[in-house]
């Protein structure tokens, strides 16, 4: 059965990312280089470490995203922007990206097409579920998208990789959520990062 699942890096104080994003720094403030090198080291420095919990991630059959996390325009669409991730994202599936502003879908290399929904979260989902088959679906972030389906009951698995670096302040996990009844179904501890795996039970 297909699950809606959302893997994210986070802080040891629940951020996703830091205050004052911008298009230069779209982690924000976040204790590095303002493109989450720290929040993501463990993906990237310690790969081989982490094989599992990346293969996780590279592998659901669609994947949804927030405008914010598909790029900095903002408005209607007046710019060419393809995302963070260049020719070929490495999504490698259909990605659905929330949106109040139509654009016509974006087919990428690798097997990635982007198509912008302008009606809603539930819509989404809908779509994603229908893209994905047998496969599971992915919320991607960011904080703000998930916490959206987090408080509307729509994720069934939180997997969260907590890194220990605290920002104070910034897109946080679970801001505005009620709350929610987890078991913990998984965990494991390696260098850089600690890997939790909940299953969100309403």
């Amino acid at each position: 059965m297909t699950k809606v699942i959302c893997n994210q890096s986070i802080s040891a104080d629940g951020y996703a990312a830091g205050p004052n994003q911008t298009e230069q720094r779209p982690f924000g403030d976040d204790g590095g280089d303002g493109w989450g090198d720290k929040l993501h080291s463990w993906m990237f420095e310690a790969s081989e470490e982490n094989r599992t919990e990346i293969d996780q991630i590279a592998a659901p059959g669609a994947c949804i995203m927030g405008r914010n996390m598909f790029g900095p325009v903002r408005g209607e669409w007046d710019r060419d922007w393809k995302g963070w991730w260049g020719d070929n994202p490495p999504f490698h599936a259909p990605v659905f990206v929330l949106t109040h502003y139509p654009r016509a879908p974006q087919p990428m290399d690798g097997g990635t097409t982007y198509y912008f929904v302008t009606d809603g979260i539930e819509s989404a989902l809908k779509q994603a579920r229908e893209a994905a088959g047998n496969g599971d679906v992915m919320i991607q972030g960011g904080a703000n998208t998930i916490n959206q389906y987090l408080a509307a009951g729509l994720i069934d698995e939180l997997r969260l990789h907590i890194v220990p670096i605290t920002l104070g302040a910034g897109a946080r996990l679970f801001d505005g959520v009620p709350p929610l009844d987890l078991e913990q179904v998984e965990s494991r501890s390696a260098t850089s990062v600690t890997h939790v795996t909940y299953r969100v039970l309403r």
